[in-house]
């Protein structure tokens, strides 16, 4: 099925599918590949490129002349919508959450070398400070256009409907594609995929912040919404299959289980995952094989997000342990 919405180029598209033999052997099965959404480009990359095709064309049909959008510290989302903005000569503001940052490093060093205007929420609703900066930029004249927290509304999200498409066409089919959940934009528009191109694959998301029930009632009205953007039948009984057993200290927080997969995946297969959301999602994906809860009959794609200029941010967790 052949569906387009109106994007802007920015994202180095297809990007690499290969296996991992090595790792494959070293956890006794199942068969594991690699879909590297960190090599999509644009400022390191990462998935929410992706998104910010469609994004950004919206926001230009609209005369946007600033972009505005909100995340945490070291969010991979606010980096790229700050590259995807200076790309096409706009402005962009940040509003990150917490106090101004002791150390600029990892993803926020990167905010500042894009020109982004940083705004602190300082302990107030993150929501409520994204709202009054929105308005502001409208007072000032700045023709602000609006990005979703993880670009995750249908417009973005229907970009990995797209990514599925793009996977189903580069060659092996896959019984389960595991990867981070957060916003639930990626996971929405991955199972509208597997619905678009008929697939019989589980989609699996790690969730990295939100208990299961919660993630899960962000996933569902934005997958609602994604399947009558692109025509695809809305009757059809859909399964949301998050995994939130590996959230360990809360979000952002580095464990043990987060150290060991990011030392894994580096030391097996010369793979670089992140702190935050890939390694995480492949923390749980190892336990999970180790539990027999995916079986070595399984040919498992683990879908490379991005998030790996946090790993900068985290050098002496990441090295505690050493």
């Amino acid at each position: 099925m052949t569906i387009s919405l109106q994007k802007v180029d920015i994202a180095q598209l297809p990007t690499p599918l290969y296996p991992l033999p090595r790792l494959s052997a070293h956890l006794g099965g199942p068969e594991l590949w690699i879909k590297r959404d960190d090599l999509t480009g644009l400022a390191f990359g990462g998935n929410k490129t992706r998104k910010l095709e469609y994004l950004v064309a919206d926001a230009l049909n609209q005369g946007a002349r600033t972009l505005i959008t909100r995340g945490a510290r070291q969010s991979n989302h606010c980096r790229q919508t700050a590259a995807a903005a200076a790309k096409f000569g706009l402005e962009c503001i940040l509003v990150l959450t917490g106090e101004p940052a002791p150390m600029t490093d990892g993803n926020l060093l990167l905010d500042h070398l894009l020109g982004a205007e940083i705004v602190w929420s300082e302990g107030d609703d993150p929501d409520q400070v994204l709202e009054r900066t929105y308005e502001r930029a409208e007072v000032e004249g700045r023709e602000p256009s609006l990005i979703p927290y993880g670009g995750s509304n249908a417009i973005g999200a229907s970009a990995y409907a797209f990514a599925v498409q793009e996977l189903a066409a580069q060659g092996p089919v896959f019984d389960r594609i595991v990867f981070p959940s957060s916003s639930g934009g990626t996971q929405a528009g991955m199972i509208a995929g597997v619905l678009m191109e008929g697939l019989n694959t589980r989609v699996t998301g790690i969730s990295v912040d939100l208990r299961a029930e919660g993630l899960k009632a962000r996933i569902a009205p934005l997958l609602e919404q994604i399947t009558k953007k692109l025509g695809l039948d809305t009757h059809m009984q859909v399964e949301i299959e998050v995994r939130d057993e590996y959230l360990g200290g809360g979000y952002g927080v580095l464990g043990d289980p987060e150290r060991d997969a990011i030392e894994r995946f580096a030391r097996v297969e010369g793979v670089l995952v992140d702190p935050v959301y890939t390694g995480r999602a492949a923390a749980g994906m190892i336990d999970l094989i180790r539990r027999g809860q995916i079986t070595p009959k399984e040919r498992v794609l683990f879908w490379h997000t991005g998030g790996t200029p946090a790993l900068f941010a985290y050098s002496e967790e990441l090295l505690s342990s050493h």
